[in-house]
């Protein structure tokens, strides 16, 4: 399925298949649940489909079909297709009947002994997630990458890049999916929700909640996560405007790295209100931003970040916060930054 946020992505990728400039190797990369797995489905029927993609003839009803991304209860090295050309590499459950945590240099070198094999009509691999690929799993799949076949194309999808080796990324065109606000998305967005409810949300707060990511958005609905971002949002901006509220922040408590990201999402967009030089939709957020200097949320973001980073570290998430929190809560009138201090536990 082609999501309306993926509308770039897919652009450019129809523009290499019109001037017939397919690469050998694709790397299609997005946050999770951006939905990079129905992309490249969408793409697949593309370069298959006798009618570009018409989801009823036989080879379009034969991918419909495919299921690579549920949890099989047996261990495989990789997946085949209902279309005989078309393969697929995840993680899998090993022998020991555990799920792996890492794709396999066994699981890639049967996924490119597989793509080996002489073939009239194209051959697809598909390996997601290659960033889970260890390194010498990585390694083998380098070979076949450094010597691509004819009528060959290796799809991998990522959500982090830099997890991969810089050699594997030079041999692959990658393509990126975006998060995204727009009213195309949004509208998605809110047909996903049940029409005797739909009148309560704002599709725009939901989409900013999730950081531009609508899967995820849904998702969160489902919980009681979107209201407490809600309430953390909230709160952020009333110890902005009014300093003494950081003493009310029981509500951050065990959720510090959320707190981090709503933060970090508060400041980016009123970065954007500050150089757009126009109101935003937040009218508190408007009031934060008109008082604070371009140099100090600049600075912040990149201390907001530094604390997102840290918290795959042994640091005292309670304690970064809360110096964050403390000149967060001058932004409106800080004359100089201070430093912000890294807490290690020991």
């Amino acid at each position: 399925m082609m999501f309306p946020w993926h509308k770039k992505a897919s652009d450019k990728l129809d523009k290499m298949i019109e001037q017939n400039h397919m690469p050998h190797a694709l790397l299609i990369t997005g946050v999770e649940k951006i939905g990079k797995f129905d992309f490249t489905q969408s793409l697949i029927k593309k370069l298959l489909c006798p009618k570009a993609s018409c989801d009823r003839c036989e080879l379009c009803n034969a991918l419909n079909n495919d299921d690579p991304m549920s949890e099989l209860d047996h261990s495989v090295l990789i997946r085949r297709s209902h279309y005989p050309n078309l393969i697929y590499c995840r993680t899998e459950l090993n022998d020991s009947g555990s799920m792996s945590k890492d794709i396999r240099v066994d699981q890639i070198r049967a996924f490119c002994e597989s793509l080996g094999k002489t073939a009239e009509s194209l051959q697809i691999g598909v390996v997601f997630y290659a960033d889970q690929m260890n390194n010498t799993a990585a390694n083998s799949l380098l070979k076949t990458l450094e010597e691509p076949r004819q009528n060959t194309l290796i799809i991998l999808l990522a959500h982090n890049a830099d997890r991969l080796p810089m050699t594997i990324l030079s041999r692959c065109q990658a393509i990126h999916i975006n998060p995204s606000y727009d009213e195309e998305t949004a509208e998605w967005v809110a047909e996903q929700i049940d029409i005797d409810t739909r009148s309560d949300y704002d599709p725009m707060q939901l989409l900013d909640s999730a950081h531009g990511v609508p899967h995820r958005a849904i998702d969160d609905l489902k919980g009681d996560f979107y209201f407490q971002y809600q309430s953390w949002q909230n709160l952020l901006l009333e110890i902005a405007l009014s300093p003494t509220k950081i003493k009310d922040t029981e509500i951050f408590s065990d959720n510090e790295l959320g707190v981090l990201k709503c933060l970090q999402h508060l400041i980016n967009e009123g970065i954007k209100i500050k150089i757009l030089n126009h109101d935003g939709a937040n009218l508190e957020l408007n009031k934060v931003i008109e008082k604070a200097s371009f140099n100090h949320l600049y600075k912040l973001l990149d201390d907001t970040n530094n604390a997102i980073s840290l918290s795959q570290t042994t640091v005292n998430m309670k304690l970064l916060l809360d110096n964050v929190l403390v000149v967060w809560s001058h932004i409106t009138n800080l004359k100089k930054y201070p430093a912000i201090t890294n807490f290690q536990e020991h």
